[in-house]
């Protein structure tokens, strides 16, 4: 029988950081949100969730971000919880 490793994640370490960093700053820039912001912790939380999964290239994890912020918005304005 096959079982899966379903352990805590890696730690995220200053690599990973000097990763992400940049990808988030410009999503913050871009989107025009302030670091304090609770959009900016959700951007945060999905930078880091997409990089842990494997998404290591900066444009991709862009975009992913950017795709998945959209649909959040979307959500939102339908009145739908994302």
């Amino acid at each position: 029988m096959k079982t899966m490793n379903v352990g805590k994640p890696p730690a995220f370490d200053g690599r990973d950081l000097a990763a992400c960093q940049p990808v988030f700053d410009t999503l913050l820039r871009e989107a025009g949100v302030t670091r304090e912001s609770e959009e900016a912790a959700r951007i945060a939380a999905l930078v880091v969730e997409l990089y842990r999964q494997g998404v290591s290239d900066p444009d991709r994890l862009r975009s992913m971000v950017e795709g998945a912020r959209g649909l959040f918005k979307r959500a939102e304005t339908s009145g739908v919880a994302a």
